[in-house]
């Protein structure tokens, strides 16, 4: 067994308990477990960040190729930007959302080893950066903003029924704190979105001499940069909160999963994960 191996076990099951143990936490209400499973999902991330520092230092352009290494970076992403928040914040409940979220991307990786991404090599480090970095880091703010709208509208709905907030309800934060993360997760993430569509367009009319050619990924990319203007722009202009950024905010983050599932691995297109 390798010491690749031996990281990607950790990761899974390190993951998995934090993940647990979060749910326990919250819902016996204990501290104690509460920041047993930070630490685990901690550890987790030291483990997952190593890995992939190590799977590029083993050969950085067959790894650049490797769709799987992509969706491994991404649930990583989630986890990075989760404790961002967690830390400008100090908002623990989105963990519950996003360690299952992460530990689900990491396994289904695993689905698409030997499927090979086209990517020219002299285009590699500015494609990644560019392109992928911040469209990732986007669609983890996007997963923040969408668990925080859930939470707001399951609490929303007990408060307005007048029911006796009790387990996780009652370890929820106040309406205000979930949609302030609502909107910290909007407001970051739509600029960093701009720059990742904007720069695979420029990454498209190099590579194939078109900046748009109606592939299904980009048509449904410009749909969901649209949505996401409109919320930010809701946001920061005409300063809408609550309910409504709730249900916009799930909204455009469930377009851009089933973009990621429907078009990824069904689709023919130029972002495809299909073997």
């Amino acid at each position: 067994m390798t010491f690749a191996n031996v990281l990607s076990i950790a990761v899974i099951a390190l993951y998995l308990l934090g993940a647990g143990m979060l749910f326990v936490g919250v819902l016996k209400e204990s501290s104690t477990a509460k920041k047993l499973a930070y630490c685990l999902t901690g550890s987790g991330f030291f483990c997952h960040t190593t890995l992939l520092v190590v799977t590029l230092f083993a050969g950085r352009a067959e790894v650049l190729a490797q769709s799987n290494f992509y969706i491994s970076l991404l649930a990583w992403s989630v986890v990075l930007i989760y404790f961002v928040i967690w830390w400008k914040l100090r908002l623990q409940f989105l963990g519950l959302g996003a360690a299952p979220l992460a530990l689900t991307l990491y396994l289904s990786a695993y689905a698409t080893t030997g499927v090979r991404v086209s990517l020219p090599a002299y285009l590699s480090g500015l494609f990644f950066g560019l392109h992928i970095g911040t469209l990732f880091i986007a669609i983890s703010l996007l997963t923040m903003a969408c668990a925080a709208g859930v939470m707001y509208l399951y609490l929303e709905r007990k408060i307005k029924t007048k029911e006796k907030l009790a387990g996780f309800a009652k370890a929820l934060p106040s309406l205000s704190a979930i949609d302030r993360a609502n909107q910290w997760a909007v407001v970051v993430g739509f600029p960093l979105y701009t720059l990742g569509l904007v720069t695979g367009f420029i990454w498209a009319g190099l590579t194939w001499n078109k900046v748009f050619s109606w592939d299904p990924k980009e048509v449904v990319a410009v749909i969901i940069w649209l949505l996401f203007a409109f919320l930010f722009h809701q946001r920061t202009m005409l300063g809408w909160q609550g309910r409504k950024t709730a249900w916009l905010a799930i909204w455009v983050f469930a377009l851009t999963f089933l973009s990621m599932l429907g078009i990824n691995f069904l689709l023919p297109t130029h972002h495809s994960f299909a073997a």
